[in-house]
């Protein structure tokens, strides 16, 4: 399938999006790298101390590395700005733009599983969790919520859907959220920047759903894919830039 020449204007639209997008993810990349202090939080194992048979008592949990979480946010940012810019760039912006006229944006899906992941971890560390082997769980289960996306786009067509892949996401993507809501509402505190990033990252999850949601419906203006495609940009520059800034704001600053 072609481009439609009556969507050129809204390819051309499409490049400028990508490419401020992609600046303004880089730019706030900078900043964090610049002015974040040095603080790490730590991600533990937990480890038989006996005969795994045997033993009765809780396994041994010791440290394996510190996670410096300034160049954490700068790397979901940097790979966000990387994928925009790269979308635009001559060579890959023809590439993109075919992929789009066949209702499937490969890039998308590609740097979500990356950056929507690390942007789950992040959460779940700032709620308490920090086993290695449960965050490792995270980031895996999420990356599959995101390739069941890429499933969906790559396999379906809008109007006339199969949802399997939709529905399997949707259960894969709900694990993360759960184990964060069971870990916030455990302790007696728990700081309001790090309700607020559940709040706000929780609501902003949902919507990437709802919008894949309102494509294969069809409903109004969502008949248009490529508007589907602009509501992705606005959407992904809101959840990276509010919990970059969040965090940022509350832990990060020098």
């Amino acid at each position: 399938m072609t481009s439609d020449p009556d969507d050129a204007p809204q390819y051309h639209r499409l490049r400028r999006w990508n490419l401020m997008v992609g600046l303004v993810h880089a730019a706030q990349a900078g900043v964090v790298l610049a002015l974040s202090n040095d603080l790490s939080l730590p991600i533990s194992g937990s480890f038989l101390r006996a005969d795994p048979v045997t033993v009765q008592g809780p396994t041994l949990a010791k440290p394996v590395f510190d996670l410096p979480i300034g160049a954490v946010v700068a790397a979901f940012l940097l790979l966000a700005a990387l994928d925009h810019l790269l979308v635009a760039a001559p060579g890959v912006r023809e590439w993109y733009e075919r992929n789009l006229a066949r209702r499937v944006n490969y890039a998308r899906w590609i740097e979500y599983s990356i950056s929507a992941s690390v942007m789950i971890v992040l959460i779940a560390m700032f709620v308490g969790i920090r086993d290695l082997a449960a965050l490792i769980g995270i980031f895996g289960v999420n990356t599959a919520m995101i390739l069941f996306g890429l499933l969906m786009e790559r396999h379906q067509a809008p109007g006339d859907a199969d949802w399997t892949a939709f529905w399997f996401g949707t259960v894969a993507g709900t694990a993360p959220w759960l184990a964060i809501i069971i870990y916030i509402a455990e302790p007696p505190e728990v700081p309001g920047f790090v309700w607020a990033i559940t709040a706000v990252q929780l609501v902003l999850f949902a919507t990437f759903a709802i919008n894949m949601a309102l494509q294969y419906r069809q409903v109004g203006r969502w008949r248009d894919y490529l508007f589907g495609e602009r509501t992705y940009l606005v959407l992904s520059l809101a959840a990276k830039s509010l919990l970059a800034w969040l965090i940022f704001a509350n832990v990060l600053r020098s």
